[in-house]
Formats: C-alpha cells, structure tokens, sequence
C-alpha cells in the first residue's frame, strides 16, 4: 500500500535540538531548584511537554520556570546544532509533490513555534500538533490528523526517533519509520521494536519514501 500522507516529529527528528533542550531545562531550572539536574534525570522527566516537565521538576516554580524555560530555549536556539542534514530538501521534495506533510511533536506550543519559526519550517505542514503537559497525546494526534486527510492509517507513515513514537504510530494504526540519525537516538533499542524501518540519515528516508509514496 502506498503512502499518501507523512508525518514528522520534530526534536531529534528534523532538528538537531534535544541538546538544546536539554540545555535550556538546565539553565532555566537549577537557579530555582538550587540543584544540579544530570541529562538522565531530564530525559526521564520527557512524555509530558515542557510544561509537564517543569511542573515535574520544579512544581513550586512553575509559572517562572517555564518562562525561563522558553526565554533559555530562544537563547540557545541560534547555537544549536541545527537542522540535520537533508531536512530542508526533503521537505520541499515532498511539498513541491503535493504530499501531504504534518508534524506530531510532543514539544509545548511555544517552544514549538521557535522552533519552526527560527529554522524556517512553518509553511511545510498541513498540521501541526503540540505536546500535553498531562503526558505523551501523540497517538491522539496522528489519529486526528489521519482523520482529517481521510486515509487508511496504513497509507500514513510517522517518523520519529524515540521508542515511545513506535508506540504511538502503532497504537494509531500508521507505519512507523525510527530515525536513528540523532545523537541521543539508541539504534539498538529501535531495531528491538521492530519499526517499519530503521533508517539512519534522511538521505536513506528520501530513499525508502521514493519507493513507496504515492504516483
């Protein structure tokens, strides 16, 4: 069955920012905790959005630790690693082709408009689906999304690059494709899940797409 329909994640996906994130969280939270948080301790805190995650971390701080979250996240964003390589041209192959392009990303609504607004992303999706601070809503959002283009869900594909995405594309029905061209990405753990594919460049994606998306 062919694709008509894909979508993305964004963080360590398209965009070579979870560093950043990280990062950000550091800076923005330890000044109000008066501790030291190691990167395990905030990868584990990740599912819920940014919202989720300082209300994890710094509860009693909230309001002013997301503030400092996003003003931290904007700093850094210019000295981030950046795009990965292929991301601009992969999007506007896909654009430039009719297809169907929407992001599913589990990043709160105002890190995710930096983000697509620093790297210059808005005009190349359909959809675009934030995070919940109550927890991963992903499965959520690509069944809507799904939904609304009116496709079998085995005519979409969702790329991501953590184990909870494979989770959430199959609980939504999709097929999933893992991208393990991201520093933190844990090829190992991917490819124990049995994705559609591990893929480990976009170069490789816009090779298994051109096989497989629709005439």
């Amino acid at each position: 069955m062919n694709i008509k329909g894909i979508i993305f994640d964004l963080d360590g996906t398209l965009t070579d920012t979870l560093s950043t994130c990280v990062q950000s969280f550091r800076e923005a939270i330890e000044p109000l905790s008066g501790r030291h948080y190691s990167d395990a301790e905030i990868f584990a805190a990740f599912g819920p959005s940014e919202e989720g995650v300082v209300a994890t971390l710094v509860p009693e701080h909230y309001e002013e630790g997301l503030a400092a979250y996003l003003r931290e996240y904007k700093r850094l964003l210019p000295s981030s690693p950046g795009l990965f390589e292929g991301t601009m041209e992969i999007l506007a192959e896909l654009q430039g082709a009719g297809m169907p392009v929407a992001l599913v990303t589990g990043k709160g609504p105002g890190s995710t408009r930096l983000t697509l607004e620093h790297f210059e992303l808005e005009s190349f999706f359909s959809h675009v689906a934030s995070g919940s601070p109550q927890g991963n809503v992903k499965t959520l959002c690509i069944s809507e999304i799904v939904g609304h283009w009116g496709f079998d869900p085995k005519e979409v594909v969702y790329v991501g690059d953590a184990p909870s995405d494979v989770t959430a594309a199959r609980e939504a029905g999709v097929r999933i494709v893992s991208a393990a061209w991201c520093p933190e990405a844990n090829a190992q753990v991917l490819l124990d899940l049995h994705p559609d594919a591990v893929l480990y460049s976009l170069g490789e994606l816009k090779s298994w797409f051109s096989t497989r998306v629709r005439s």
